[in-house]
């Protein structure tokens, strides 16, 4: 890996020894040029052999390949984040589709579930509600003054694992690192962070190890204070910076949303991202089904903020093309675990009202208590099926092969993760259609034999999304995110689609094409923010210079000798 050769880059003032070697930001480790141990007096603290980053990376990669499990190889990869970023990212950035398991999901699952006993350093913020009032003073440390993207959970519905605490924080410092691999974000930009607001996690609170607060959830107007207190704080500190929420329980995620998404540049991956996702992958299955949009008809499965987060996203898409707004509603069956949801039923969030079937028009459709998953595609014969419930199996065989019998091609994205949690395996999914559906999944799993070969399975993820947003959203300094926004990406990545041209081909493009997709999609966004007068600074024109402008990709600064301390 040939290095830039750039002017030297300024230290802080008395970072050198074992404090240059401590801090990720600059260490270097045995990269470190005899100029530079001269300089920040590191002789005698590393092998005197310098290394080039290429060589770092093969050893790294070597040790990473050595140890046994999945859970042990995301230590490795979090203790080499947290004492060099830069190689880190070398790393995860030249073997992307060997590390992306394992910095993502599903393997970033079991890191969350096992944070407070791989806790070494802390990074990003832990922002706990005994600590309330005093946030502000928190984020004026002068090491987050370059902050441009923030991602913040409150660890209550991590994945499909449900609550984990302090142990959400795994998602945010994951995410980022997509946005730094895949979207080419600065590290140095990036903030994770985790509104420690307690936890019902009975096993956490019994936990002497657990690193959190120690406290039951706190929920309500306390709750709710807490983060106006953050989000005013934010707005303060850093008036252009992109926040993006992270595995917010359905309770929360969709009016935190609602109530700030035009007070700061905001969006919710889970919900938003996760549309785009599946809207641009199912506008790319059309290429293969034949079946215009206007033609589908969509059963998904979980009615919460992701499952009814799609339906808008492809309810817009179907008024783009004509259709009538009532009538594109009808096309949609959401099913949740009171099954179908209908007109008149209790207990509804007002993001589901949209898509109530007429109680009348499907009365004659139950078999049991409720409208179950098979009631609905016996009846309605879905072209799609979409699972964004976390219920591991719910996709059985007699469903998959009853769509089978109805359509040549049927659609079935089983899209929940970590992989625990998938309504079916694609391999079930592929011998119950006879190799006939069209497959999408929410984690890697192993490729499929079609035609005699390997056919690798398309991985229906947020991260062939959001890091372009970010990038979109930051390059053209966009002050809001919207829902057209949001479109755009849809539609990027189905142009990007390989079975646009070869319909016998894979509906994404590889893993290992994930910052290429970043940059087409963050070119489509900025042009939409442009298109909308939601940026600063920069036009349509000068979208696609702004986007590669911000590009960062790992490299060894030369540091400044009189930069030592």
């Amino acid at each position: 890996m040939s290095e830039p050769i750039e002017s030297c880059l300024n230290i802080p003032a008395g970072l050198s020894g074992y404090r240059l070697l401590a801090d990720p930001r600059f260490n270097k480790g045995t990269a470190f040029s005899e100029q530079e141990r001269d300089a920040f007096a590191l002789h005698g603290l590393l092998p005197p052999r310098v290394a080039t980053m290429s060589e770092q990376v093969s050893r790294r990669l070597a040790a990473f390949r050595e140890f046994a499990t999945d859970l042990e190889r995301y230590a490795f990869l979090r203790d080499l984040q947290d004492t060099n970023e830069t190689l880190f990212y070398a790393l995860l950035a030249q073997n992307l589709q060997e590390l992306l398991p394992i910095v993502y999901t599903p393997t970033v699952g079991a890191g969350c579930r096992s944070f407070s006993r791989l806790f070494r350093k802390p990074r990003g913020l832990f922002l706990s509600l005994p600590r309330k009032g005093t946030l502000k003073q928190i984020l004026a440390n002068p090491m987050f003054d370059k902050t441009e993207v923030i991602v913040v959970t409150d660890g209550e519905r991590i994945l499909g694992l449900g609550d984990q605490g302090a142990g959400g924080m795994g998602i945010p410092i994951g995410k980022l690192a997509l946005y730094t691999a895949c979207g080419g974000i600065d590290p140095a930009r990036c903030l994770p962070v985790l509104l420690d607001v307690g936890t019902d996690n009975a096993e956490n609170l019994r936990d002497p190890l657990y690193v959190g607060w120690n406290h039951a959830r706190v929920r309500g107007q306390e709750y709710d204070d807490f983060v106006e207190e953050f989000i005013a704080a934010v707005d303060e500190r850093w008036p252009h910076v992109l926040l993006q929420w992270e595995d917010f329980a359905k309770g929360n995620a969709n009016r935190l949303l609602a109530r700030y998404r035009d007070r700061v540049c905001t969006f919710n991956d889970d919900i938003q991202g996760t549309a785009a996702v599946a809207t641009g992958t199912l506008l790319s299955a059309i290429n293969v089904t034949g079946v215009p949009l206007a033609e589908q008809r969509i059963a998904i499965f979980g009615a919460g903020s992701a499952g009814c987060g799609i339906a808008k996203l492809l309810l817009a898409a179907m008024e783009a093309e004509g259709i009538d707004a009532a009538d594109a509603a009808r096309r949609f069956y959401l099913v949740d675990r009171d099954g179908l949801l209908i007109e008149g039923m209790n207990g509804l969030a007002e993001f589901q009202r949209p898509f109530l079937q007429p109680r009348e028009a499907v009365a004659s459709w139950r078999t049991g208590e409720v409208i179950s998953l098979m009631d609905v595609i016996n009846n309605a014969k879905p072209t799609a099926l979409i699972g964004v419930s976390g219920q591991p199996g719910a996709f059985s065989e007699q469903a998959v092969r009853t769509l089978a019998a109805q359509h040549t091609r049927p659609i079935i994205f089983a899209l929940s993760n970590p992989i625990s949690c998938a309504e079916a395996t694609p391999a079930d999914i592929d011998r119950w259609s006879e190799g006939r559906a069209i497959i999408g999944a929410g984690s890697p799993f192993p490729s499929l034999m079609r035609r005699g070969a390997p056919f690798s399975v398309d991985q229906t993820n947020n991260s062939y999304i959001f890091p372009g947003v970010g990038l979109g959203a930051i390059a053209t300094r966009a002050r809001r995110i919207s829902d057209t926004m949001f479109m755009a990406a849809a539609r990027a990545l189905a142009e990007l689609s390989p079975a646009k041209r070869d319909p016998n081909a894979n509906l994404l493009p590889s893993v290992t094409a994930l910052r290429e997709v970043a940059i087409k999609v963050a070119i489509a966004v900025g042009k939409q923010a442009c298109a909308e007068g939601l940026t600063e600074g920069v036009t349509a024109d000068s979208v696609e210079a702004a986007v590669t402008a911000k590009m960062w990709t790992p490299h060894y600064a030369a540091y400044c000798v009189d930069g030592a301390g």
